[in-house]
């Protein structure tokens, strides 16, 4: 089994832990690749106001490794706001994405890895394309046959997919969609090239299309076609993946579909040879499962399928877990799932390679590292982002927590007991995930320990809405953003004060972004919390209907109601519009420089509940945007929040 997993800390197991331990501590990790024998990622390093940095070591070695990147080099996209997809690596080089001045460059690596482990400096990188406001760049790929990086360009109010020479030089269109593309993949003789394409008012989790094209000798797009995902069906697509073939046959493409359901995967057998006149082949399931291969894409970048060669490897969430499987693609019928035995159930970002899986991993005990993996045996090692700080005994570990929420329906949280047991006198947070589509997930958390430890129960709620349990419960916050989301939350606490496992007095709740509309919500229109934090909360949901974000610019639509013919649903759920019904203390944390939820709805929110004498306080913090990425502030913000619930329920 395993060579290595996180080290134990040496704190005492009834110690509080620190804010400065439980965030900005860790670096993030991100994006791993394989190629040619050596092993990529990114590392996000918040000591470094959230830098991101590409670092490399030759796969299966031991060491740090080396970064390619250092100094100020800081790899990040801006495409849609939340960007993704920061870099593309084949053969000797490497193409990223530099926020300095938003710019492709270029590094060409030697031939050995082992080289790069020499005190020597790292190459130079190599600027591709010219700086020019209002572009971005993302989710690019490296086509080595015609020496170009193909990939998204936002430009404009529209996404572009785009190649540009690796000598460099002007980016040349290949496709222009209506609205919004990315997740291009080549197929293995280069024939071929398949992207997502999704348009206003879906978000690509709701609706969205799987396009094929094939190049002419000039390397153009001779012809393109949606052949997947139509919009009439209304189903979503992720993550296209060519699985090769070793006798030069033509490659089948795979890609996760929810058309019965689930995000299941489904194959296109000899995808490669389509041309633009061939009858479409049928779609064959690989296997049905209760379970979902794919996640919603608000960044670039996401990978939960890979093909090492031989092998079809998957994550699959089940029940709130991730669990690592083979698929070995059957002529006719389905084929088998067959699990793969190692201890981490919060998994992201696989890639394969000659036998060789990569993936971000974590689990309740371990915190995330990256793991390697034998694809034929199954051994593994995993290598966390920094040494656990806590003793095993010390971690509380989430327990499955199925509740009857908004409209009597089965709903799902992870409940955390204080490291010392829950009791009916413990204080509990409510937690929620932003999005508001997303998930909570089962990694070690070391905010989470930070309450834990300070004798909190913590309820991570999926709330209607969340991913991993299928379109259904997906679809139930269709229309109702502000009423299910509310009403699951408030369940959840009631359902731990049922079990006598929290105290009634005792109830506040935290969250960013979606979530923080959600604390303040819950204030309006619930007598449950005693405080509420929020971070870059919305407060106004007409605001952001007439936002100026674009990825976002229609998300409200299946949220709530076509802007401006609901106006009135708005201004019914917007917590801004009725503060006047919120009577408990909140803290408010907002960076100066969002952009996607302007600083001015925390300053409203704080001055109406300012000027009716409601406790509260707003922060305001320069220098972040939508998620705080530097640590003094990560840490800041949680030790303000815990010194005012603590002031607010005298503990």
């Amino acid at each position: 089994m395993g060579a290595r997993a996180a080290a134990a800390g040496e704190a005492a197991p009834d110690a509080a832990v620190d804010a400065a331990v439980a965030v900005g501590r860790t670096p993030a990790f991100k994006e791993p690749h394989l190629a040619e024998g050596r092993l990529f990622w990114l590392e996000q390093r918040p000591q470094e106001r959230g830098r991101t940095t590409l670092l490399m070591r030759a796969a299966g070695s031991d060491g740090p490794g080396r970064e390619l990147t250092p100094g100020p080099w800081d790899l990040r996209s801006r495409v849609h706001g939340y960007g993704g997809g920061v870099y593309a690596v084949a053969g000797a080089v490497v193409v990223f994405i530099h926020d300095g001045d938003r710019c492709l460059w270029s590094l060409e690596l030697p031939p050995d890895p082992a080289s790069l482990v020499s005190p020597a400096p790292p190459p130079a990188p190599r600027r591709l394309t010219a700086p020019q406001g209002g572009r971005a760049f993302a989710d690019g790929l490296i086509d080595q046959r015609r020496q170009r990086w193909i990939g998204v360009m936002e430009e404009n109010g529209r996404d572009l997919l785009v190649t540009v020479p690796l000598a460099g030089g002007e980016p040349q269109v290949l496709h222009q969609p209506a609205d919004f593309c990315g997740y291009a993949v080549l197929s293995p003789n280069g024939s071929h090239l398949a992207w997502v394409r999704w348009q206003q008012p879906s978000m690509p989790w709701d609706h969205s299309e799987l396009w094929l094209g094939g190049f002419d000798s000039a390397g153009g797009l001779a012809w393109c076609r949606a052949i997947a995902g139509n919009p009439p069906e209304g189903w979503s697509v992720f993550q296209p993946l060519w699985l090769g073939t070793a006798n030069g046959a033509p490659a089948d493409l795979v890609v996760a579909n929810d058309r019965s359901g689930w995000w299941n995967l489904e194959r296109l057998a000899a995808a490669e040879s389509l041309a633009a006149v061939s009858p479409l082949p049928r779609w064959q399931p690989l296997l049905t499962m209760e379970a979902e291969f794919a996640m919603p894409q608000w960044v670039y970048g996401m990978r939960t399928t890979a093909w090492d060669g031989e092998r079809l490897l998957a994550a699959a969430c089940v029940q709130g877990c991730w669990h690592l499987g083979r698929i070995t693609p059957a002529a006719t019928g389905e084929s088998p799932w067959e699990p793969i035995e190692q201890p981490f159930d919060d998994l992201a970002g696989l890639d394969a390679e000659a036998g060789r899986l990569v993936a971000i991993a974590s689990a309740p005990r371990h915190g995330p590292g990256l793991l390697e993996l034998d694809s034929a045996s199954g051994r593994w090692r995993h290598t966390p982002a920094a040494p656990c700080p806590l003793a095993a005994e010390q971690i509380s570990t989430p327990a499955p927590l199925w509740f009857t929420g908004a409209n009597g329906q089965a709903t799902h949280a992870w409940f955390y007991p204080p490291s010392r047991g829950a009791s009916p006198a413990s204080p509990l947070l409510i937690r929620a995930h932003s999005g508001p589509t997303g998930m909570a997930r089962t990694g070690l958390n070391l905010a989470v320990q930070f309450w834990t430890s300070r004798g909190w129960g913590v309820v991570d709620v999926n709330y209607g809405g969340s991913t991993g349990f299928g379109r259904a419960y997906r679809q139930r916050l269709d229309g109702q953003w502000g009423v299910v989301d509310i009403a699951d939350c408030a369940a959840a606490a009631r359902a731990v004060v049922a079990a006598g496992q929290a105290d009634p007095a005792q109830i506040a709740m935290e969250g960013g972004s979606a979530a923080g509309f959600t604390v303040l919500a819950l204030l309006c229109f619930e007598r449950l919390l005693g405080a509420g934090a929020c971070r870059y909360p919305v407060t106004d949901l007409s605001s952001l209907a007439k936002g100026d974000h674009r990825f976002e610019a229609r998300y409200c639509d299946s949220l709530v109601g076509p802007w401006p013919a609901a106006r009135a649903l708005y201004e019914a759920r917007s917590p801004l519009q009725h503060g006047d019904r919120i009577e408990r203390p909140v803290i408010l944390f907002h960076g100066l420089d969002d952009q996607v939820v302007p600083a001015e709805q925390s300053e409203r929110m704080a001055l109406a509940l300012s000027q009716r004498g409601v406790p509260v306080e707003l922060h305001l913090i320069p220098g972040e945007g939508h998620g705080f990425r530097d640590q003094a502030t990560q840490v800041r913000v949680l030790e303000a929040t815990e010194a005012f619930f603590r002031r607010q329920f005298s503990r």
